[in-house]
């Protein structure tokens, strides 16, 4: 008797397991590109069980319904900023390479809003100076301050700015604080209280719960990093509000945040007032959310662009903005992420700009703070080294910053890596600027992080120890999914 049961139970586990790897396969191809498909499909055909609890988890990349159709009526309220923009005119934008006039239009086409000009930019690399210039602005603010950050610590540096909120919203300003549910948890539990107590608004983005697992994956979060200050200041980058050590006394970060005033700073309102409406159903004024004229306050400046990213747009738009714009490269392209793993179409940009005479230079952290994420990326260097692609490993503590700059003509800064769960599945915010004014300080920034780093040989690579070898390609197999 008891091998009968012993035989019907195991019989019932094969049967079970069967089922889910044959379900699944459909399910799998059906829902995600042929790379991303097979990863998940290893998992599942290895592991059916466990796969199918991680997939149901992870597996989907989907918002709740509320979510999206709210998605859409914000495109309709907030498209005066569309609007307003228009009134930049073609002369302006002549002054545009011819080149990368297509990178203007595709990135207004992914995300929705244009080209601005005539906006005053500062590069700031020093994560005490950013929060000395933040908590300055906010004690100067007169009509609202808007922060969103993944991470709001509570220590030192988070500790400054909520008393610089205190302080404004005593003054009469409104003050909105969105921060992401999970890397903000211990900020909702330990300070959030006492901020909401004294009247300033606070509300996490994409809280995890139970029942959210059935309408969204619960590792979706919000990455961006925003500032609006009076309509009139903005910042971005990849600082958040946390000393420079995040925590690990041996390993200083080192980020790039910039400080944006003019026109721009409208379309950075506008992600902020699309998230913050998302999370709280709360439409706020629209008077108070544009400063009192319409004209650029600056006669010259840099013209600059905002890329939004995230779920909720239909295509990786990030991804594909990137890659059409290294496709442009004629002299250098430079690149700093602290987590590299690379999707098929990422990587042949790069390799084929490398092949075609272009000088391509990768920064990343010698060591990181993501294992896993790091042993996927260490799989793809030696591809990259031989076909031509310069890669340095950063020795002066962890480097945070994201960033990319193309030949003297075009840069990137925000809060994206150049890895596959950025461009699928993050929040992520973006600024492109053109011309060569912020170019050459950021290309000078990313210098500073070369001369601080050991450039990787591939004669060395290649006689790294086996075991290491075949642990990097079980997880470059793996790496759709991480």
């Amino acid at each position: 008797m008891e091998e009968s049961l012993s035989f019907s139970w195991s019989l019932a586990v094969y049967v079970s397991e069967w089922l889910i790897r044959l379900v699944m396969l459909f399910v799998i191809v059906n829902r995600h590109p042929p790379r991303t498909a097979l990863a998940w499909l290893l998992v599942v055909f290895f592991l059916p069980w466990l796969g199918l609890f991680l997939y149901f988890l992870i597996g989907e990349n989907r918002l709740p319904r509320r979510r999206i159709r709210l998605r859409k009526a914000l495109l309709e309220r907030y498209d005066g900023v569309r609007k307003l923009s228009a009134r930049d005119g073609e002369k302006e934008l002549s002054k545009i390479e011819e080149r990368f006039l297509p990178a203007v239009t595709l990135a207004e086409k992914l995300g929705f809003l244009p080209i601005r000009f005539c906006n005053q930019t500062t590069l700031l690399a020093d994560t005490d100076r950013v929060i000395d210039q933040l908590v300055a602005d906010i004690d100067a603010a007169q009509k609202h301050v808007h922060l969103l950050f993944y991470i709001f610590a509570v220590d030192e540096t988070g500790q400054r700015v909520g008393l610089a909120l205190e302080r404004a919203v005593k003054r009469g300003v409104s003050c909105r604080l969105l921060v992401d549910a999970v890397g903000s948890r211990d900020f909702m539990r330990q300070m959030a209280p006492s901020l909401k107590s004294v009247g300033i608004e606070v509300q996490e983005a994409l809280p995890v719960n139970l029942f959210r697992i059935y309408v969204a994956r619960l590792d979706l979060r919000n990455h961006r990093k925003i500032v609006v200050i009076d309509s009139e200041i903005g910042y971005t980058g990849s600082q958040n509000i946390v000393n420079a050590d995040y925590g690990y006394k041996t390993l200083q970060y080192h980020d790039l945040m910039v400080r944006l005033r003019g026109p721009v700073v409208l379309e950075l309102q506008k992600v902020f007032v699309d998230d913050w409406c998302a999370e709280n159903d709360q439409f706020l004024d629209d008077s108070e959310l544009t400063p009192c004229a319409d004209e650029a306050p600056f006669e010259k400046g840099d013209a600059v662009q905002t890329l939004p990213s995230g779920p909720l747009f239909s295509v990786e738009n990030y991804q594909r903005q990137v890659v059409a714009t290294i496709h442009a490269a004629r002299k250098q392209v430079t690149i700093t992420t602290p987590y590299f793993v690379p999707d098929e179409v990422f990587l042949e940009a790069l390799e084929t700009a490398a092949l075609k005479g272009v000088r391509v230079d990768l920064i990343v952290p010698a060591k990181s703070d993501h294992l896993l994420v790091s042993i996927a990326a260490c799989a793809f260097y030696e591809q990259l080294l031989e076909s031509g692609v310069n890669v340095y490993l950063f020795h002066e503590g962890l480097l945070h910053a994201k960033s990319m700059t193309i030949d003297d003509s075009v840069a990137f800064l925000g809060s994206s890596n150049f890895d596959i769960r950025s461009f699928r599945l993050n929040f992520e915010i973006n600024m492109i600027f053109y011309g060569s004014s912020f170019t050459e300080k950021l290309r000078e920034q990313q210098e500073n992080f070369r001369k601080n780093s050991e450039p990787l040989l591939l004669s060395k690579w290649k006689n790294r120890p086996l075991y290491k070898q075949v642990i990097q390609n079980i997880f470059k197999l793996l790496s759709p999914v991480l």
